[in-house]
């Protein structure tokens, strides 16, 4: 309770000191409307108050407080989404090839489950893929 009143005693001194000022004007009605200030507007009104000579520094330590104990909020980076990679006919095709000889070999259905779950090869796997259609299928 005693946040609100340091706020608004600052804000109504500042009113009394600047009352053409729109900034402090615009801030006490938002303060007497909504019942608070943001940090950004609160951090606005102390720099407005460490100008003045009729706050004390006591009141201005107490708004530094409050502007302490607000959350700081940050915006999110935006997500990058990744270029969907293109499939490999040729790959997927020896795969099939593969398992259609050889059933239960562990490569080419381990290849097999990342191609239906559209997870990418990576070259290593693409190299042995070929590497084994070569072997297996003479």
């Amino acid at each position: 309770m005693s946040e609100i009143n340091i706020i608004l005693s600052i804000l109504e001194t500042l009113r009394k000191e600047k009352p053409d000022n729109e900034f402090i004007n615009s801030l006490h009605h938002q303060f007497c409307n909504r019942g608070g200030l943001s940090k950004k507007q609160l951090e606005g009104l102390q720099s407005v108050a460490k100008k003045s000579e009729n706050i004390s520094s006591a009141k201005i330590a107490t708004l530094e407080a409050i502007i302490k104990k607000k959350p700081t909020r940050y915006k999110s980076q935006i997500i990058k989404k990744l270029p969907e990679t293109k499939k490999d006919e040729s790959i997927e095709t020896s795969v099939n090839s593969i398992l259609e000889k050889y059933p239960q070999h562990k490569m080419a259905l381990f290849s097999q489950s990342k191609i239906i779950h559209n997870d990418p090869l990576t070259d290593t796997e693409k190299a042995e893929i070929v590497r084994l259609s070569k072997l297996l299928l003479k």
